[in-house]
């Protein structure tokens, strides 16, 4: 992808990336950047003028829905000429380069800001099935508000279409375009992340989480998750366990 002055990218899910120049850096030229201060970094000789400047971060969903996000998202947003987005760029950039007290914080919450401030302005007609097409869509919109606050309730697609003034089909039928999945196979998801999230949180039975998640018994419970996550909960939760400790005996440095 080429940038431009003014250019915007946000890729969801994303383990490294690589920025280079267009033209081949002259013999020489330093090729690792060297830091000028806090997250503040120069590439090149500091006698020359500055040719390019970029702000660049990272966000970690940390939600039980991770997955299910991330899967819904596209695969990358390239927005150019947004004064909104630029200008919480500026903000943040001198953010960076302040000393001023709650500047994590603040510094965090612009960051939340920029994020759905691209995810929100990307263009509409056109969008890919996923979670942005469905949440412009008034009808979906609801639903989904349905769907993600009220875990506890027998929900379906009958049931869905009728609170947003839809048939059943019709419902349906715009559902899986604008998502890519069916309603419940969406709902299911959805309260199987949170299942996940509340087994290791630790603090509620398998009974309860039933009951959290509109169950009718830990057991029904115990069969859909091992449907749909391919392991039983105790065994899940033995899983995670075992990860936990790997990764804090892999944080301890040998003698």
């Amino acid at each position: 992808m080429l940038l431009g002055a003014g250019d915007f990218a946000l890729i969801p899910d994303l383990g490294s990336f690589i920025m280079e120049s267009v033209a081949t850096p002259p013999p020489g030229a330093a090729r690792f950047p060297r830091k000028l201060g806090p997250g503040y970094f120069r590439l090149g000789p500091s006698e020359e003028p500055v040719e390019m400047r970029a702000l660049i971060g990272h966000c970690r969903f940390n939600a039980s829905a991770r997955d299910i996000l991330v899967s819904l998202l596209p695969d990358m947003i390239h927005l150019s000429g947004h004064k909104r987005l630029m200008m919480l760029a500026t903000i943040i950039h001198e953010e960076t380069q302040s000393s001023r007290p709650a500047r994590h914080m603040i510094l965090q919450r612009l960051l939340e800001v920029l994020m759905i401030e691209g995810f929100r302005s990307s263009p509409g007609p056109n969008r890919p099935p996923g979670l942005l097409r469905a949440l412009f869509d008034p009808q979906l919109s609801a639903a989904l508000h349905r769907i993600h606050l009220n875990t506890g309730e027998a929900l379906s697609v009958s049931r869905l279409a009728q609170e947003v003034g839809m048939s059943r089909s019709s419902f349906y039928a715009k559902f899986q375009t604008a998502l890519g999945c069916a309603p419940m196979e969406y709902v299911t998801a959805w309260r199987m992340a949170l299942a996940r999230e509340l087994l290791m949180k630790k603090e509620l039975t398998n009974s309860e989480i039933a009951e959290r998640i509109g169950y009718g018994s830990a057991s029904a419970f115990g069969m859909a998750f091992l449907r749909h996550e391919g392991v039983s909960p105790r065994q899940f939760v033995s899983q995670w366990r075992e990860n936990v400790s790997k990764q804090e005996d892999e944080k301890i440095p040998s003698a």
